[in-house]
């Protein structure tokens, strides 16, 4: 498979700004509750998205909401075909008994991924509520998961990748699309 650059949809600035309307909308939300906030970032994509949504609600509100880290590896569907599958911890430090858990990744497609946070985060607890948040969704759902809260709604085809790179020199970050081609023997 060979992955070519078609379209960058976000660079930098566009991303910090999309981050700030997700931090927005789930203020708004979550009016009166956001004491009850527990962000959850999905790892590989949703983790930073979740520490830097963390930052942004503290600086609005003045509250720090709970944040927790989980790594859904062993939870996937497809878990059995993973020839050697790495796992990377799960960090939720707290009880997610009664709160508001904002599950948090880069992107939304099938909704696969989300599936398994989803009963991984049923191991830990029974929150009172649990939404979803995403930087982009591509659409082409395989299974009935939407977004609560999405910064961009971006259509794609199955032939299509979208990347979200996030860096610490945050000048070199963009969200782009791919197209996937079969490579030429």
């Amino acid at each position: 498979m060979i992955l070519r650059e078609k379209l960058t949809v976000m660079q930098s600035a566009e991303i910090e700004r999309n981050l700030r309307m997700l931090a927005e909308k789930i203020i708004e939300h979550c009016k009166g509750c956001v004491e009850s906030l527990y962000l959850i970032g999905i790892r590989k994509g949703g983790d930073e998205i979740a520490v830097r949504l963390k930052g942004i609600i503290n600086e609005v509100t003045g509250f720090e909401p709970e944040l927790g880290i989980i790594d859904i590896t062993l939870y996937r569907d497809d878990v059995l075909t993973l020839e050697q599958p790495q796992v990377g911890a799960t960090e939720i430090s707290g009880d997610v008994n009664g709160k508001i858990v904002v599950l948090i990744d880069d992107v939304l497609y099938s909704g696969r991924t989300v599936r398994a946070a989803l009963d991984l985060l049923t191991d830990y607890g029974r929150p009172k509520a649990i939404r979803l948040a995403v930087l982009v969704d591509r659409g082409l759902r395989e299974l009935p998961i939407q977004a609560d809260f999405a910064a961009r709604v971006i259509p794609t085809s199955p032939g299509e990748r979208v990347e979200v790179v996030l860096d610490e020199d945050r000048d070199k970050e963009r969200v782009v699309i791919y197209a996937i081609e079969e490579e030429q023997d």
